[in-house]
């Protein structure tokens, strides 16, 4: 284990922090996740990472179908159990602009991904505590926390996208259990890319379906407290199933390829 080379991703987590909360507070939160860019560049050069190090590996079809699997699996149970209870109604949601808007994310959004959050957290920061000697497992908690964290001030401040109060703990053990399961992601399939496409379309489906902050979404869903994805019980229990499931099936095969000489890694990118 290597203490020392502990202060970069703690120094980096800090500086995410900070600067994002100052953003939000100041009225820059369209842009506030932009400099999780600059960080990332910066751990990526100061230690001297490989690509295959950050994640930057295509990864294999089946991974692009489990990262598909997580928000339709689980906004997909919330919505058949919001609508079953009334809470929400399917008359008048415009499937036609929400699946143009939910492609329109699987093609870009893994952009956007790479440049902030996925390749701050996921990548780099991933990266650099692995440089530090920490294991698969303390790596995912460690950056499902940071990822966290980072959230607080986005929720806490008036900055448009804060549900009331009251949500706001539950949204952030949530935001932990789902920077988890897309940090299983990136463990799974080495990438980076995998995990922001699926980061992208949880967040098409879910702020389209269900709004985010005090906005009503598609589904007319009010009750958002017990029905949402992310600030919402059902929401973070159907996430806690679904990290449970996606992390053993993570921690087996990697116990089988440990047992296995000289398998071979998904090509990385260049």
């Amino acid at each position: 284990m290597n203490r020392a080379g502990l202060k970069w991703p703690i120094a980096a987590v800090f500086l995410a922090i900070a600067i994002t909360s100052t953003m939000d507070a100041t009225g820059f939160t369209v842009f506030s996740a932009l400099p999780l860019f600059a960080l990332t560049a910066g751990l990526w050069i100061v230690q001297r990472m490989s690509r295959g190090e950050v994640g930057l590996r295509f990864g294999r079809p089946r991974d692009y179908g489990l990262a598909l699997l997580h928000p339709l699996l689980v906004i997909g149970a919330l919505t058949v159990i919001a609508v079953s209870a009334s809470a929400g109604h399917l008359d008048h949601v415009p499937w036609k602009r929400i699946g143009t808007r939910v492609l329109i994310s699987a093609l870009l959004g893994p952009i956007m991904g790479l440049l902030t959050e996925e390749g701050f957290f996921r990548g780099a920061l991933w990266a650099s505590l692995k440089r530090a000697g920490r294991s698969d497992v303390m790596v995912l908690l460690w950056t499902s926390l940071a990822f966290a964290l980072w959230h607080i001030s986005a929720v806490v401040l008036n900055t448009g996208f804060n549900p009331p109060p009251s949500q706001v703990p539950l949204f952030l053990v949530n935001a932990f259990v789902m920077g988890a399961i897309w940090g299983c992601l990136r463990a799974i399939s080495g990438s980076i890319i995998v995990s922001s496409v699926c980061h992208s379309i949880w967040n098409a489906i879910a702020y389209s379906l269900y709004g985010f902050g005090t906005k009503v979404g598609a589904l007319g869903v009010r009750d958002t407290s017990l029905f949402a994805p992310e600030v919402g019980l059902l929401g973070l229990i159907l996430n806690v199933v679904f990290l449970a499931i996606v992390f053993a099936w993570w921690r087996r095969n990697a116990r089988h390829d440990a047992a296995l000489p000289n398998l071979a890694a998904p090509a990385a990118i260049g």
